[in-house]
């Protein structure tokens, strides 16, 4: 789910991410039930927590490395899409203001030209 997750931020596909989203939500869900499950072992000491095999221990670990690192790219890059659609909205205002003072100045009658200065 992560690594669709990042497919989906890099492609700009809001609609598929916030229907992923929403399924990553369930599972989540179902995590935080395991975990409530395992708060007994909370006080033991990780690192004499047996395994099947050390390969299994380490592979689980790289995993979780995986996930914390697509979740933190995810972020990363949906935080960068948003500070680039604020700043392309800003200069949408921007215009959309400049054009509203040019209209409101008074327009120069059609085929006069006033090229006089007032020094």
């Amino acid at each position: 789910m992560g690594a669709k997750q990042l497919e989906l931020v890099r492609a700009g596909k809001i609609t598929d991410l916030l229907e992923l989203l929403a399924a990553k939500q369930h599972v989540l869900i179902q995590l935080q039930q395991v975990e409530r499950q395992l708060d007994r072992f909370r006080g033991e000491d990780p690192q004499q927590r047996r395994w099947r095999t050390p390969e299994a221990r380490q592979e689980c670990a790289t995993d979780l490395a995986e996930i914390m690192a697509q979740e933190k790219q995810s972020e990363q890059e949906l935080v960068q899409r948003r500070d680039e659609a604020a700043a392309r909205l800003a200069g949408v205002h921007t215009a959309s203001q400049a054009r509203s003072a040019y209209l409101a100045q008074p327009q120069v009658a059609a085929g006069r030209l006033n090229l006089l200065s007032e020094e």
